[in-house]
């Protein structure tokens, strides 16, 4: 009965978005009857595409769940025995006038650098890159007390602390770590005995 219901509530969301296009931050529920390993949800990434196990990279942008359907079944026909592979795609949710600006990945700079603020980040980006796209340390900063603040997705959260004075004599080179999208960078101000 509840398969019969989630198939009724699948049916009725692809039929109400079937004609919708897709767009950047859509949320997609895909659904293999074949194999149900493969059922997830994915997002449409800031580039138009989403990750599919066994199908790859596919880009989704500007077309309809139909499509996005059809483009599934040819690409995993080849892995499975059963000529009739049932791929559901439904739309979950779709942001409403969220600025393609807004779903970039970012990095966020705040304390005593020139520069604070939240920055757009395309390719690998290190600690130190990011302090020199903020305009660098400003000039009463504690520069041994720099955190990289990183929330996972269970929402714990990682500290890692990073000597800035330590790394411009040379050490601490293992402290210049690798950003990934929304870290926080903290550069506190010095104390009175800093």
């Amino acid at each position: 009965m509840r398969t019969l219901l989630a198939l009724f509530f699948l049916s009725f969301l692809v039929v109400g978005a079937s004609a919708q296009t897709l767009k950047s931050g859509d949320s997609l529920s895909i659904s293999v009857l074949q194999d149900p390993k493969l059922d997830r949800t994915v997002v449409i990434d800031p580039s138009g595409q989403i990750a599919f196990p066994l199908a790859g990279h596919i880009q989704a942008r500007g077309l309809t769940p139909q499509a996005i359907e059809n483009i599934l079944k040819s690409k995993l026909k080849d892995n499975y025995k059963d000529d009739s592979l049932d791929v559901t795609v439904a739309v979950l949710s779709a942001p409403k006038d969220i600025p393609e600006e807004d779903l970039k990945p970012r990095i966020f700079i705040t304390g005593e650098v020139v520069r604070p603020g939240s920055y757009v980040v395309r390719q690998p980006t290190t600690l130190m890159q990011a302090i020199a796209l903020a305009g660098g340390i400003g000039p009463f900063a504690a520069k041994s007390k720099i955190q990289v603040r990183r929330r996972a997705p269970g929402g714990s959260e990682t500290i890692f602390m990073f000597d800035y004075r330590a790394y411009e004599h040379g050490y601490d080179i293992e402290g210049n770590v690798r950003l990934r999208t929304g870290d926080v960078i903290m550069v506190p101000e010095r104390g009175l005995f800093d």
